[in-house]
């Protein structure tokens, strides 16, 4: 099993959900995050005072995956958050161990 973290503009969120949907993925976490990669932030204008924005506000995505699945989830994830633009995101896999569904028990797979 596999989680997949993908760091995304807000904006596309929609579109990322609507593209893991259609792949069959069931379930993921929202968070919503700031911070800043290469764009090291951006300056704004606010009441006529320029200021410096050091954190961007992002959304992080979790999903957990069976590691067959893994390769799909990522193209569906970079397929619908893609802008071409600075700041487009990352996309972070990690080995999952473990899972269980609290409701009915389930473990492994079959708790995703």
């Amino acid at each position: 099993m596999k989680l997949v973290t993908a760091i995304i503009k807000p904006f596309k969120l929609d579109d990322v959900r609507d593209a893991l949907s259609e792949i069959g993925v069931q379930g993921m976490t929202v968070t919503e995050v700031k911070g800043f990669g290469r764009q090291k932030g951006h300056t704004e204008l606010y009441r006529g005072a320029e200021y410096v924005v050091d954190f961007v506000p992002k959304v992080k995505l979790e999903v957990a995956t069976s590691a067959d699945r893994l390769e799909s989830v990522i193209e569906a994830i970079i397929s619908a958050s893609h802008t071409g633009n600075l700041g487009d995101g990352k996309i972070f896999v990690y080995d999952l161990d473990h899972a269980v569904r609290i409701r009915t028990g389930e473990q492994g797979e079959d708790a995703l």
